[in-house]
């Protein structure tokens, strides 16, 4: 088997994770390669909303607007108990002010997929397929590359010598398990369905419908205005015992019309249909030596919230940038090290909060059947008509409440902005001063920043900036960008994906230049 000339990081798993992980090295100037064993990228898929963190991060890749428009915009939610809509609460623009992707998103994995390739492509990157991770390699050695065994399209064997490995291969990932990480958790009882059907009736409007009754679930997604429709459902429990017992699939013929008939939904045509378990699942580690693992070859969980492909994706955004910066030696390896606090850490949460409310929506016990049918139908009109719940709401949904404070990277506050917080959206319409529309502008370059909200143009920071090469953006302060917690004059260094590493109300040159110091970070 002769080497493959050599790649810096060798990606195994083309999914949403894997092909942002590419995306962003090679933007970040990184060599990678991208494999997957299946021919052709998923034509079923359950993943259909993308959050306001991940279009963010699209934004600063340049193609954010593409999924703004060719998703659909979710305007509300409804809540049917017992054959009755007993809710009906509007979404419209939840995080108005918060991000500038306010809204509820959907756009469907295998229409997402596709677009990610096609920009990966025109950097010059294609998927590998069918090509096969078989094994591979880490020597003692770090100086010597990890051999990773690959089974090519043609059934030949080949060793690609690679620097790192990502493992984005999936919740059986074969990375995961050659590395005898434990992937503690467990699997819910009942058997789901989903399907992609086109439908007409009340529920076909374009908005969401959640249904439940005492032994019975079923969510309703719009793909478009036109009646196309995700439905996610549960199959009874005897009937999925009795196929699992003689190896028969399912079929929508199997399921269920009891809700289907009470909420009027009329099936026109299955576009197509399958049926899954639901895990919950986090890895023991994220990392072993030069070997990571991202998506849901690390975390599994149930499907509340739309969070599990767009936390995949916040996985491939954080070990890029810290990847590119060691194999550019512009930070310390240690930097790496962080890759696995900050992403176990809000994994596990994660994992922890839709476990109690899957549990509370499916489960037969009487506690959760009271919470489904007597409490939630009063309590989500109320949350989400309220003015104090409705940011609070957003900022956990679309992730952009996501931080790492505790992380060994994060470095002061200012006020109630802690350094591990993203950095706040914040806009400067028509401002000639301003060095973009907004503070995420600048963000696009993907680089080490600092931002500093001022009235002056701060020359200490700026000497430093000339001589350590970081960029340095001077924003015009205004009195109502307080409520954000910035504080006028203080100094923000910006990671690549937009959070805050250091913040210093003090705005001096010599602290900022003592934290790049102490974290051995360059820009060089």
């Amino acid at each position: 088997m002769p080497p493959s000339p050599d790649t810096e990081v060798l990606i195994a798993g083309a999914g949403p994770t894997g092909l942002n992980l590419a995306l962003w090295l090679t933007r970040l100037g990184i060599r990678v390669r991208i494999i997957d064993k299946n021919p052709y990228p998923a034509a079923h898929s359950r993943a259909l909303a993308v959050q306001a963190r991940t279009l963010e991060f699209y934004s600063q890749l340049g193609f954010a607007h593409e999924l703004v428009e060719a998703g659909h915009h979710v305007a509300a939610v409804n809540l049917w108990v017992s054959g009755r809509r007993v809710a009906h609460a509007p979404f419209g623009d939840l995080g108005r002010g918060l991000s500038p992707y306010p809204f509820a998103l959907v756009y469907p994995q295998d229409e997402h997929e596709p677009l990610l390739i096609r920009h990966l492509a025109e950097l010059g990157v294609t998927v590998e397929r069918p090509t096969e991770l078989l094994s591979f390699t880490e020597p003692a050695n770090t100086n010597a590359p990890i051999l990773a065994v690959l089974r090519l399209a043609d059934g030949t064997e080949q060793t690609c010598r690679c620097t790192f490995l990502a493992g984005c291969d999936g919740a059986r990932s074969v990375v995961r398990q050659s590395l005898n990480i434990g992937f503690p958790g467990g699997q819910y009882t009942h058997l789901f369905y989903v399907a992609d059907v086109t439908a007409s009736g009340p529920v076909a409007d374009g908005e969401l419908h959640v249904a439940l009754d005492d032994n019975d679930f079923l969510a309703i997604f719009p793909i478009d205005n036109s009646g196309r429709i995700r439905i996610v459902g549960t199959i009874r429990d005897e009937l999925a015992d009795q196929a699992a017992a003689q190896n028969d699939e399912l079929s929508w013929s199997d399921v269920s019309n009891r809700i289907l008939n009470w909420i009027k939904v009329d099936i026109q045509n299955v576009n197509w249909f399958s049926t899954y378990r639901v895990h919950h699942r986090v890895a023991e580690h994220f990392r072993s030596g030069r070997v990571f693992l991202l998506g849901d070859a690390a975390h599994v969980h149930s499907p509340v919230g739309g969070q599990g492909m767009n936390t995949g994706i916040g996985d491939a955004v954080n070990l890029s940038w810290k990847l590119a910066s060691v194999l550019r030696s512009r930070a310390p390896v240690s930097l790496l090290d962080t890759f696995e606090s900050e992403r176990i850490a809000f994994a596990r949460r994660l994992v922890a909060t839709t476990d109690q409310a899957f549990t509370a929506v499916t489960s037969d016990g009487e506690l959760a059947r009271l919470v489904r049918l007597q409490i939630a139908p009063r309590l989500l009109p109320a949350l989400l008509s309220s003015q104090r719940v409705r940011p609070f709401l957003f900022r956990t949904v679309s992730q952009i409440g996501v931080n790492y404070r505790t992380s060994n990277l994060s470095q002061g506050r200012t006020g109630k902005l802690h350094a591990g917080d993203r950095l706040p959206w914040l806009q400067f319409p028509n401002d000639p001063k301003s060095p973009g529309p907004d503070n995420f502008a600048p963000l696009s370059s993907l680089a080490w920043q600092v931002h500093i909200y001022s009235t002056w143009t701060c020359p200490d920071i700026g000497r430093l900036s000339r001589q350590r090469k970081f960029a340095f953006h001077v924003f015009p302060w205004r009195p109502d960008l307080a409520h954000s917690g910035i504080v006028e004059n203080a100094v923000y260094l910006i990671r690549p994906d937009g959070y805050i590493a250091f913040a210093d109300a003090g705005a001096k040159a010599r602290t900022l230049a003592a934290y790049l110091d102490a974290q051995g970070l360059t820009f060089a």
